[in-house]
């Protein structure tokens, strides 16, 4: 049982990873958007057009799968982040409907509306997750009977917002050396600066980051008190965004971009490290911590889901793969396009 509750613990965070490395590039993108010409503007929703609704399979397959596998987390978090996760469904609507709507109208007040959706909606989605996580690995008030007892502004705490902003500058980096590695000329140009000011502002975001939770969540380096394993991710993580840094200055993009991916799975490697047992800690009291053991679905369940992701996770595997080789290569606009 206990293995089998380990493994999906696993199979969660890999999913979660494959999204913040997949939509996290074109939300990075869409964080750029507004700072585009016209032109530049039609080859960035270009670059996201193939690929953003295919991104967020991994998003919903990581929901289902804390659904299937940890019903009580889903019910605890779903419940007490409610408001929060309005916003965000609404942020990935009104994104979704901006990709789509934009190019139906050559009217620039039609433009100009569904630049600012595109824009805020990227925004939002690239700062509430982070919001939410740095929530998580700070602790919620959970009691006994494993209900939320907080408010909606108590997850605006300083440190849940600091995690978020970290969120927003990795995937801002992200997005920007995308668009050096897919694009020619002037926007690359531009968007090579962009990288390297986003990881400036990464780096100095994760320093923070790791201070404050040395001060203010200390249970999160007791993993790494324990065993060396965890450190592993923490130098994997190290070594990719100093090689990110390293590829951008010899103008390789693509082994940026690659590298900066590395470091956004081990950091996501970093926290899962730091949290295990835990899924969700309460700040009431540690024996109301929801973790892997007593918040898991049965042995049979687990077992039937893992059949289950053992044939759907290499399907999604496989789309992913062709998609991403049938739009390889340089963006090309087309007079159909955004």
């Amino acid at each position: 049982m206990l293995t089998l509750q380990i493994i999906w613990f696993l199979l969660i965070a890999v999913l979660l990873s494959g999204y913040a490395i997949l939509d996290g590039f074109d939300l990075g993108i869409g964080n750029l958007y507004l700072l585009g010409k016209e032109e530049d503007k039609k080859t960035m929703l270009a670059a996201v057009g193939p690929f953003w609704d295919g991104n967020e399979v991994w998003l919903l397959t990581g929901g289902g799968a804390i659904f299937a596998a940890f019903p009580e987390v889903y019910a605890t978090v779903f419940s007490g982040f409610y408001l929060a996760l309005i916003l965000l469904l609404m942020a990935l609507i009104f994104r979704a409907v901006s990709v789509e709507f934009r190019g139906k109208s050559d009217g620039a007040g039609w433009k100009k509306f569904w630049d600012g959706g595109f824009f805020v909606g990227s925004l939002l989605i690239s700062i509430l997750p982070g919001v939410a996580f740095g929530n998580i690995l700070r602790g919620i008030p959970v009691d006994a009977s494993k209900e939320y007892m907080g408010t909606f502004f108590g997850l605006l705490n300083p440190y849940a917002v600091l995690i978020g902003l970290l969120s927003l500058a990795m995937f801002t980096m992200h997005g920007a050396l995308y668009l050096a590695m897919k694009t020619d000329g002037s926007l690359r140009q531009r968007a090579a600066g962009w990288a390297k000011n986003a990881w400036v502002a990464f780096v100095a975001l994760y320093i923070a980051a790791t201070a404050a939770t040395y001060a203010f969540v200390p249970a999160m380096f007791a993993r790494y008190e324990e065993s060396v394993l965890p450190w592993a991710f923490v130098a994997v993580a190290v070594l990719a965004i100093i090689y990110t840094k390293l590829s951008m200055g010899k103008g390789n993009y693509t082994a940026a971009f690659l590298s900066s991916a590395v470091s956004i799975a081990m950091l996501i490697g970093v926290a899962a490290a730091g949290l295990f047992p835990n899924m969700v800690p309460s700040t009431l009291d540690t024996a109301f911590n929801l973790t892997v053991m007593n918040a898991s679905s049965s042995q049979r369940t687990l077992t039937v889901m893992l059949v289950l992701a053992l044939i759907g996770v290499p399907i999604v595997l496989v789309y992913t793969t062709w998609i991403y080789r049938a739009f390889r290569g340089k963006i090309t606009l087309h007079k159909e396009g955004y």
